[in-house]
C-alpha cells in the first residue's frame, strides 16, 4: 500500500524538526570542535552535517529531474552557519515540491543517475522519499555519538518525542 502525500508531508515535518534539534545541539560549539576528526564515516561534526544536507539536496534535485554529478563540498558552505542556511533552503524547496505532488505521483517510477554514473529507477515513495528521511535519521544518530565523544550533551530526536511536542502545542493552541 502506498502512503499518501499527507504522510510524507508529516514525515518531512518530523525530519525538519529533528534536523533543527540536531543543528541546535551543536550551534554553540567552537570551529575546532565542529571540525575535529572523530574517526567516523564522515570525520567531523561539520563533515557529517555537510553530508546530511548535501544528501537531502541531491535527492531533491533528482526529484526535479536534475542529476548533479557530486555532493556539495564543505568549502561550498563556508562555515556551520552556511550549512544550516542551506538546510533551510532545501527544506523550503522540498516543502514546495511536496505540496505539488498528487497521490498518483508517489507510485511512479522515478529514474535518476547516481554519483557513479549508474541509472536507477524506483517508485518515488518506496525507495526515494522513505530513503531520504531514513538516511537523515542515521546521520543524526552519528551526530549524537560524536557529541558524546566530545563530552557534549546530545538531544533526542525520537519520532514519539516529536509527536509528544506536537500534541502539546496543539492542546495549548486549542486551550488558548
Amino acid at each position: 500500500m502506498t502512503p499518501s502525500v499527507a504522510y510524507f508531508e508529516e514525515l518531512y515535518a518530523y525530519n525538519d524538526w529533528a534536523n533543527d534539534r540536531t543543528f541546535g545541539a551543536v550551534q554553540s560549539l567552537s570551529q575546532e570542535l565542529l571540525g575535529r576528526d572523530l574517526g567516523n564515516s564522515f570525520a567531523s561534526l561539520l563533515d557529517t552535517f555537510v553530508h546530511l544536507v548535501g544528501a537531502e539536496w541531491i535527492w531533491l534535485e533528482r526529484w526535479h529531474g536534475r542529476w548533479p554529478r557530486a555532493l556539495p563540498k564543505n568549502s561550498e558552505f563556508g562555515d556551520f552557519a552556511g550549512v544550516r542556511a542551506r538546510a533551510s533552503e532545501v527544506r523550503r524547496d522540498r516543502e514546495k515540491w511536496l505540496s505539488s505532488l498528487g497521490e498518483e505521483d508517489l507510485k511512479k517510477d522515478l529514474r535518476y543517475l547516481n554519483l557513479r554514473g549508474e541509472f536507477y529507477s524506483y517508485p518515488l515513495w518506496q525507495q526515494q522519499l522513505v530513503h531520504v528521511a531514513n538516511h537523515s535519521t542515521y546521520h543524526r544518530g552519528q551526530v549524537t555519538t560524536m557529541l558524546r565523544q566530545l563530552g557534549v550533551a546530545a538531544v533526542s530526536t525520537d519520532f514519539l518525542l516529536y509527536y509528544d511536542e506536537l500534541n502539546k502545542q496543539r492542546r495549548s493552541a486549542s486551550a488558548g
